[in-house]
């Protein structure tokens, strides 16, 4: 079906870079874009007129929000150690917390909110607090079933990990292993892929997601560079984020995570990093050059995330200039990727001191570009003839917008996820007028408060103190029941 959209601000792709169309339309027909500009004389089937709003090419999100409590309960007070996996709860006692449908319904609830926020083509990453060990295979078929269902574009698999970090009782850090529990998530995980990819007309691509790295054996490692290889797939593994991490790299092998990434054969074009904060030694965090990171596919910068844990890239504009390709990633609720693009923004300013750094235009390239760059396609990211009909379309119309400056700055200074009103996946509209087709918005929330509050409760019998969720959890202020 062939449609047009018009809106007061179109963002086309003129071969190098995005440009503005003032009062112009985007004609879709089938899955592919076929005309961008101020005006288009062919006969069309549907025609939208946006009014005043932004058409541009859908967010790439490749930390994407896969559950529904990432970064939200462990990024606000002192101690968190309550969120971890006691030592005894990992060797003596260890369960998933929800049965197989309620998992899926959390992963459902996440690929709504991914929607929500103009989201069109995620990576998914979840906790893997609340399982017995990581994701399963069957968990992850799911998840393909819901996305096609729901129209996402999403490059999928199943986590993996050969250990998981815990805390001892007296409050010390470890990791507890289990190596052989690795190697079998590592099978289904190629297995998985061989299975999926290309599924639901391509929407649908496998990819390989290890755990974090100091969570994962230098042999398995090794082994998933190895099978990324034969299966001719991305990688992405979480490193360089904190102390801890480098800490104890340094401790079990002398190095820091980027030479264990050469070791193990993954420093390549096929590896997806997030989020490559920590380029230097413990005591030294953010000391070291980013030239080395240019050989990846990329890293994946989640700014709204490390705000909230009090950190920051050093410096957006740094790496970008070294020739890293720099894409997005929400990895915390909600998902809005216009907020993550604002905070980016803002932090550059901090970081840098300078007003001009990591400017509105280079975090909207890497909600868009950076993230088709990192996936080696040239299809997305973009609105030109040619590329899928991957957009997105954010309301500037809103009493709460104010007066529209440029489009994009005005829409990471004035707008939120929230004004996100339609979104189109591979020509199909996934999102009309804010609402998603089959989705009963209020029964989901209802449901999703409940399996918040059952999630939190289960925090207790994990913590190494087992402490109460009131103490784990407490109010910001004083919770008076009676009315009084």
């Amino acid at each position: 079906m062939s449609t047009l959209i018009r809106a007061s601000f179109v963002i086309g792709f003129d071969g190098e870079d995005h440009v503005i169309h003032r009062d112009a339309c985007v004609v879709y027909d089938g899955d592919r874009v076929v005309h961008v500009g101020r005006s288009y004389e062919g006969p069309v089937e549907e025609v939208i007129d946006a009014g005043e709003a932004i058409v541009g090419p859908g967010f790439i999100d490749l930390d994407a929000l896969a559950d529904i409590d990432h970064a939200v309960l462990d990024t606000w007070h002192a101690d968190s150690s309550g969120l971890n996996w006691s030592h005894d709860y990992a060797v003596n006692r260890r369960r998933a917390v929800f049965p197989p449908e309620d998992t899926l319904f959390m992963r459902e609830y996440a690929l709504t909110q991914l929607i929500r926020n103009g989201i069109t083509t995620a990576m998914p990453i979840a906790a893997e607090t609340h399982s017995a060990w990581a994701e399963s295979y069957e968990e992850l078929a799911g998840v393909v079933e819901i996305a096609g269902r729901l129209g996402l574009r999403m490059y999928l698999g199943p986590s993996y990990r050969s250990g998981v970090p815990v805390l001892r009782a007296d409050g010390s850090r470890d990791v507890h292993w289990e190596p052989g529990l690795g190697e079998r998530g590592l099978a289904d995980a190629v297995r998985f892929v061989r299975d999926v990819d290309g599924a639901h007309d391509g929407r649908i691509r496998g990819a390989l997601l290890p755990c974090r790295i100091e969570t994962v054996t230098l042999g398995l490692l090794r082994a998933t560079a190895q099978a990324a290889e034969e299966l001719d797939c991305l990688v992405r593994l979480h490193c360089m984020q904190g102390l801890t991490e480098l800490r104890l790299l340094r401790e079990w092998y002398d190095r820091h995570p980027l030479d264990v990434l050469a070791e193990v054969g993954l420093l390549g074009p096929r590896l997806l990093v997030p989020h490559a904060l920590y380029l230097g030694d413990p005591g030294t965090p953010f000391e070291g050059s980013p030239d080395r990171l240019a050989a990846l596919a990329g890293i994946v910068h989640c700014p709204l995330t490390f705000v909230r844990y009090g950190d920051a890239l050093r410096d957006f504009d740094r790496y970008r200039a070294a020739g890293v390709t720099v894409a997005l990633g929400t990895d915390s609720f909600p998902p809005d990727m216009i907020r993550n693009m604002d905070y980016g923004n803002n932090l550059a300013k901090l970081v840098t001191g300078r007003l001009d750094a990591g400017s509105a235009a280079d975090y909207y390239r890497a909600a868009t570009l950076g993230g088709a760059r990192a996936l080696g396609r040239d299809d997305l990211g973009r609105l030109a003839p040619g590329a899928k009909a991957d957009l997105v379309v954010v309301d500037l119309s809103g009493p709460r917008t104010g007066p529209v400056d440029d489009p994009i700055r005005t829409m990471l200074m004035n707008c939120t996820g929230a004004d996100v009103s339609t979104v189109v996946i591979d020509g199909r509209p996934v999102m009309r007028d804010r609402t998603i087709p089959g989705v009963d918005e209020e029964s989901m929330r209802l449901r999703a408060q409940s399996y918040f509050e059952t999630m939190k409760a289960a925090y207790s019998e994990r913590d190494h103190l087992r402490r109460d969720p009131a103490l784990l959890f407490p109010a910001s202020f004083r919770v008076v029941e009676d009315g009084s």
